[in-house]
């Protein structure tokens, strides 16, 4: 287990500091700096189903409040996965397995993603394999007292995040695969029945947060594929395909497989199919099925290395247990895990940049600075983009929020109440500039959002104003986050200081500004699962 751990740990610091918050963990950030009343408050109307671990975090962001702080949970949980991942392959079918299990948990791409990601995915994921582990050991003692370990770790990572919940039907899977007999299914049912009525209440109270997930969508053959990418070791290519083909030859081990394969297939499939009357799935929710893959492509390797072992030389049959076959076999496994983490190692390298990201808020309020001057009023359209204000203050401690009416720990919201249309219009009124901070798309005038607010704002902004400056990151980004400045115009459609008609007009600035945001899905203005439009936020 220290060999996985070590690996997962290494990966999981290397670049942690990567300079920049983008808006779910910007949420974790703000809304863990909060007062524990202010917490309990908002999960009554918006994301009750991170309520644990804000509260976690709360504890662990009081000792200092960083971006390192606040990922580091998320990289000792991954860890600590990857050390149980091997303990579950050690238990089901050897060292050899075990190790082989927890090394390929540690350098999958998606893995050292989540590990550095200021959420509670990588905690699930932590979870679900002690869960697992704990399900195995309950089987193999066949007493009463064993599963009340496994009732309570499940019951606290579905409580965690609720979609952990079809860990319970990958587990029952698991039991019907193993045979069991009927005492062990009456201490599992006991279990799993405690640990669904606990996370009942929080099904209940986050069922009128649904608003929270519209953005998403129902998933396709499409979004199947990908989660095999991500899940495989190798992605693409020769590596991908070796793996898959290990993965076929695990199977044959039926111990390994009844606990792997319904662990790889039932969550994901569950949350899939829900999804196409419903939607509700996102890979990240997922991610905890990740250890399935893993264990299964162990297992096929070892299998291979027992196979390989009995080969016969010179008509002499050369046992597993030989030093030389041992000796040989170690290497090419060394070698086989060496060859994948290179593979992937682009992956890895991108996910440390910020840019990789949806959005970078670093990036938005360190063009507040560089552009913005004291006093100047800011718009942000939509609202979800004043995350970048929450985040990181000091960009547009300056100015002043033109829109904002009270603030988001005082409202008990995201991101802040902002004026009515009445309101807002008077106080546009008032000034002959405004700054705007949005997503291209969030201003192109044929969509039409569902809030009266914003519509307002891209109305008054058309209406009466024009851009005098843009400045934005030209990187060919898909969406980035810019920062316009808009002046009032002049009776006939001049604008208020503008070059008369004839003169050059306005142009943006020179190349060399610093950054302005960044890249990925959702960003700021597209509604991304756990902060992204008022009132709804993450799961």
């Amino acid at each position: 287990m220290a060999v996985p751990m070590a690996v997962m740990l290494t990966i999981g610091l290397w670049g942690l500091d990567r300079g920049g918050m983008w808006g779910d963990e910007s949420v974790t950030f703000q809304v863990a700096q909060r007062t524990v009343p202010q917490i309990w408050r908002l999960l009554h109307d918006v994301d009750a189903v991170h309520g644990l671990y804000y509260l976690f975090m709360h504890a662990v962001l009081a000792v200092h409040p960083s971006e390192v702080v606040l990922r580091l949970p998320s990289v000792c949980a991954a860890t600590a996965t990857a050390g149980l991942v091997a303990a579950l392959g050690v238990r089901l079918a050897g060292p050899r397995v075990g190790l082989g299990a927890g090394v390929l948990y540690a350098i999958t791409p998606m893995t050292g993603h989540y590990a550095q990601e200021g959420r509670s995915y990588a905690l699930v994921a932590a979870g679900v394999a002690g869960a697992t582990l704990l399900l195995v050991r309950a089987v193999d003692a066949a007493g009463a007292q064993a599963w009340w370990p496994y009732g309570t770790v499940v019951a606290l990572t579905c409580v965690l995040h609720e979609l952990a919940v079809p860990v319970l039907g990958a587990h029952a899977v698991t039991l019907a695969l193993l045979r069991v007999p009927r005492r062990v299914w009456s201490g599992w049912g006991r279990a799993a029945g405690a640990a669904a009525l606990l996370v009942l209440p929080l099904v209940w109270v986050s069922q009128g947060q649904a608003a929270q997930v519209a953005w998403l969508v129902s998933p396709g053959w499409d979004r199947v594929e990908r989660l095999a990418r991500n899940f495989i070791p190798g992605q693409a290519g020769p590596v991908f395909f070796a793996a898959l083909l290990l993965m076929t030859v695990g199977l044959r081990e039926r111990r390994t497989a009844a606990v792997a394969l319904p662990l790889l297939l039932v969550p994901p499939g569950i949350l899939m199919t829900v999804s196409q009357v419903r939607p509700l799935y996102h890979d990240r929710y997922v991610l905890y099925a990740l250890a399935g893959a893993s264990l299964l492509v162990a297992a096929g390797a070892g299998r291979v290395g027992r196979a390989l072992g009995r080969v016969r030389f010179d008509g002499r049959r050369v046992r597993v247990g030989g030093r030389q076959v041992r000796v040989l076999l170690g290497v090419t496994g060394v070698l086989a895990v060496t060859v994948t983490l290179l593979n992937q190692l682009p992956v890895h390298r991108q996910d440390r940049s910020a840019a990789h990201r949806p959005d970078n808020l670093a990036g938005v309020s360190a063009l507040a600075v560089r552009q913005m001057r004291p006093g100047d009023p800011v718009l942000f359209v939509p609202s979800v983009g004043r995350l970048a204000a929450l985040a990181y203050p000091k960009g547009f401690q300056r100015v002043r929020d033109i829109a904002l009416r009270e603030s988001a720990p005082r409202s008990g919201t995201l991101w802040g109440l902002e004026a009515n249309p009445v309101e807002l219009r008077r106080r546009l009124a008032s000034v002959d500039r405004v700054w705007v901070v949005a997503e291209r798309s969030a201003l192109d005038l044929r969509r039409s959002p569902p809030d009266l607010v914003e519509r307002t704002k891209l109305a008054v902004l058309t209406e009466d104003f024009t851009v005098r400056e843009e400045h934005v990151r030209e990187e060919g980004i898909r969406d980035d986050v810019l920062l316009r400045l808009y002046v009032r115009r002049r009776p006939g459609g001049i604008p208020s200081g503008a070059t008369p008609p004839g003169d050059e007009p306005p142009r943006r600035p020179p190349d060399g500004l610093p950054p302005g945001v960044s890249a990925g899905t959702p960003a700021l203005g597209t509604p991304a699962l756990g902060a992204r439009s008022s009132p709804r936020p993450v799961p």
